[in-house]
């Protein structure tokens, strides 16, 4: 089995879980070999805190453990989403219209697997993301190996030139 195919048993095995508990899975990540690790990342309507980790984490454990789908040892690690929260769901990118993302690709699209800029738009199959230089970019969701938030620090102390 692939890394992405058990990546996804994983995301098949623990979203149910993770949403029983109120929360959302935005991401897991997997890696394999021997560190392996199984990162969640989890949203709520509140902020999730420090708690609501320990007690996914608890229940991810249990439900890892009765399953067994892993045939090696890893570490299970679960954080909030943070500033440079993942996008992974339509919803999710259509709730941060407006703001930065940056964007890694499945294949190459105008020379780049990689783009980012302001999220202008997103509906149901695509996402629409004006560049810096202000050329407007169509991405499908499909395309899209991953995407986050991003967070750029204000310019500060910049001297205005008249």
């Amino acid at each position: 089995m692939s890394r992405e195919e058990t990546r996804v048993r994983l995301i098949e095995l623990i979203e149910p879980l993770v949403e029983s508990m109120g929360f959302e899975l935005l991401d897991l990540e997997y890696y394999s070999g021997r560190q392996g690790k199984v990162f969640l990342v989890i949203d709520g309507k509140e902020p999730v805190t420090i708690d609501d980790c320990e007690e996914v984490s608890r229940a991810a454990s249990g439900l890892l453990d009765r399953h067994d789908p892993l045939s090696h040892a890893y570490l299970l690690e679960v954080a909030s989403p943070g500033l440079e929260r993942p996008l992974t769901k339509p919803d999710n990118f259509k709730q941060f219209a407006g703001e930065p993302v940056k964007v890694v690709l499945n294949q190459e699209l105008s020379g780049s697997i990689k783009a980012a800029g302001i999220l202008k738009e997103a509906d149901d199959h695509r996402i629409f993301i004006d560049k810096e230089d202000g050329t407007v970019i169509v991405i499908n969701y499909e395309q899209i190996k991953k995407a986050r938030l991003w967070f750029r620090k204000p310019d500060k102390g910049k001297k205005k030139t008249k």
